[in-house]
Formats: C-alpha cells, sequence, structure tokens
C-alpha cells in the first residue's frame, strides 16, 4: 500500500455503528417522536480526559458535515469533530453494570471510566 492509498484510507474512514446500536436509537428516536431523523455525533471540549463525546438527533445534515450511514441509519459528523471521530464504532450494551452506548474510537490515546471522555 503506498503513503497516497493510507492517506486515502484514513480520509475515508467512517462512522459506523453496530445493530444493537441502531435498534436502540431507532426506539429512542421514535419514542422521541423524531423517527426518520439521523445521529449527530460531535466532540466537545471538558471531561476528565479534556474532550466528549456528543449525541443528538439531527433531521437533516448541516453545511460541510460528513455524512455516513451505517446500519441504514444516517451520521452527521462536523469536520472538526471528525478529526477525532473516524474511523469510530458506536455499540450498545444491555448490561446492568456497564450499560449504554460505547465509543471505540481508535484515535483516543486515553479514556476516562465512565466512557463519555478521551484524549487524542
Amino acid at each position: 500500500m503506498t503513503s497516497i492509498d493510507k492517506t486515502q484510507e484514513v480520509f475515508d474512514a467512517g462512522i459506523a455503528m453496530t445493530e444493537k446500536a441502531a435498534e436502540r436509537l431507532r426506539a429512542v428516536m421514535e419514542a422521541d417522536g423524531k423517527k426518520g431523523f439521523g445521529l449527530r455525533m460531535e466532540v466537545t471540549t471538558g471531561g476528565c480526559s479534556g474532550l466528549n463525546y456528543n449525541m443528538s438527533f439531527e433531521k437533516s445534515e448541516k453545511e460541510f458535515d460528513k455524512v455516513f450511514e451505517s446500519q441504514g441509519m444516517k451520521i452527521f459528523c462536523d469536520l472538526k469533530s471528525y478529526l477525532y471521530l473516524k474511523g469510530v464504532q458506536i455499540d450498545f450494551s444491555n448490561d446492568i453494570l456497564n450499560g449504554g452506548f460505547k465509543i471505540v474510537n481508535p484515535n483516543a490515546e486515553r479514556t476516562c471510566g465512565c466512557g463519555t471522555s478521551f484524549s487524542a
């Protein structure tokens, strides 16, 4: 693989979700009256490791968004957040002790115990 191929591979890295995460998101969207919306993924400053994940529902993309599709659901991400989120996978667990959404981020150098904060 050439350096150009590697650069293109990194640039094309998307944001994906597991089937469990998609099922849970669809159920929450329907309960909130937002059926057919997409998921917005953002990174904000804060948290114990310096950066926080933020997930919300949005009807359509904004200007300059990167748009991905996974498990039949659209995922919107602004360009600044994408620098930290490329290659991320969103999962969901019903586990009593550690349940909820889990973000598997190959760009994170360190994550906090709660899983909502990271550093890159």
